[in-house]
């Protein structure tokens, strides 16, 4: 291993638990004539020995990960475009019924939260660096700015339109290297009795689930609540309340305020409590979760090699940024999955990351069923499987590798 870098929050030690070698980035997708400039990277993660932040180990320049040819959607999933809706009626109902109030989302997408906020005639704006997803948002009425969010950018945010009685972020702030620009900016923008909502995945659950793929390129930091607290306090912010979440596999929403403004919940004692409990900052729990990792590897490739040998038929279904990470770190390729199928027109026709197995429509996993399917959306399990009864009837099977490798 390399020298250590310093935390990027705190300056302290970080100490490197686990290593999943060489990573393309996740949500690349390539053609035969890009793979020559295929980017690759050393994916690992460690925690800070000070403030228990857990991070990447190296940063991928933000401008080659998000940029006008990003392709997820917030749209793609029911289960998401609900999630969202009901937030943003949250807001409606409780943070944004003063006299003209204002909120701004932080990686807004395709505007599927704010779209429900602009519909009420609520001021709205959504910053996000991708043009393609923020073109999509103007498109159906939401204020979208081309941008990656720091300091300067809230400062010609507060210009233009008064502070934000709600600063909002999903699956976005841990993407965000340079926390220092971005919290600067938010303690600028939010108006003295506002609040800045942010939702990610929870280390916590990371390590209760095994989701090992949770980690990569794009998730640069994996939250606890914790690690929240000591991070909003180096900002004068401070959490405020914490609220545990299904989606993406299990995410926390975090709320904080400036300092002072609110009394915290005693959720976050309570959460606190659960985490010294699970250990998620000790040695020995992350070198645990890393050798169940290995576990996982090696089990699901044997199992994909037997079913190759038998002459089975396996596909694999969510070409997802997550998938990047599992087919890599074990070396899954065309040799043992047939193609993954996937929603998302911008993926189809093209290579997976790294792994260069072909994404084709979802439409040709309905016209010929494999005999097993990789489950690589495991996140979205319950809606793929009540979707795709037809596979179940057929004969086929799923194989998930979360929490471990199993046939369903």
């Amino acid at each position: 291993m390399s020298e250590n870098p310093l935390c990027r929050v705190c300056g302290g030690t970080l100490r490197e638990f686990i290593d999943f070698g060489r990573q393309p980035l996740s949500n690349r997708f390539v053609t035969p004539e890009t793979l020559p400039k295929e980017t690759f990277f050393r994916l690992a993660t460690g925690i800070c020995e000070s403030c228990t932040m857990v991070q990447l180990m190296e940063e991928v320049p933000r401008e080659e990960m998000f940029n006008e040819d990003y392709p997820y959607v917030s749209a793609g999933s029911k289960v998401m475009r609900e999630h969202f809706s009901a937030i943003a009626r949250r807001f409606l109902e409780t943070e944004l019924t003063g006299d003209d109030p204002f909120i701004v989302e932080l990686g807004s997408n395709d505007g599927t939260m704010l779209k429900t906020i602009a519909e009420a005639g609520v001021r709205q704006l959504g910053v996000d660096p991708s043009d393609g997803v923020a073109q999509m948002a103007r498109d159906q009425g939401v204020s979208s700015l081309t941008a990656f969010f720091e300091k300067s950018t809230a400062e010609e945010v507060l210009a233009a339109h008064g502070h934000a009685n709600v600063i909002f972020a999903a699956n976005t702030l841990c993407h965000i290297p340079y926390l220092d620009s971005v919290f600067q900016g938010i303690k600028l923008l939010l108006a003295d009795d506002g609040v800045f909502v942010f939702e990610d995945p929870y280390f916590a659950e990371v390590l209760r689930r095994n989701s090992f793929d949770q980690i990569y390129d794009e998730h640069y930091y994996y939250f606890t609540a914790r690690s929240v607290r000591e991070l909003a306090a180096r900002y004068g912010l401070e959490l405020v309340d914490v609220e545990r979440l299904p989606v993406h596999g299990g995410e926390v929403r975090y709320t904080l305020a400036h300092a002072g403004a609110r009394t915290p919940s005693p959720e976050i004692d309570r959460l606190v409590a659960e985490e010294d409990e699970l250990g998620v900052a000790s040695r020995e729990t992350l070198d645990a979760f890393a050798t169940r990792v290995m576990t996982v590897r090696d089990d699901l490739v044997r199992l994909l090699r037997e079913l190759r040998d038998e002459g089975r038929r396996v596909v694999a279904y969510g070409a997802t940024a997550k998938s990047a990470t599992v087919a890599n770190y074990c070396g899954i390729g065309p040799d043992l999955i047939e193609f993954v199928c996937d929603t998302t027109p911008a993926k189809q026709g093209r290579l997976t990351p790294g792994s260069h197995i072909p994404v084709r429509p979802v439409e040709e996993f309905h016209a010929s069923y494999p005999d097993y399917a990789l489950l690589f959306a495991w996140n979205h399990a319950e809606e793929i499987m009540a979707k795709e009864q037809g596979f179940r009837e057929s004969g086929g099977k799923w194989i998930l590798y979360i929490p471990d490798v199993g046939v369903h």
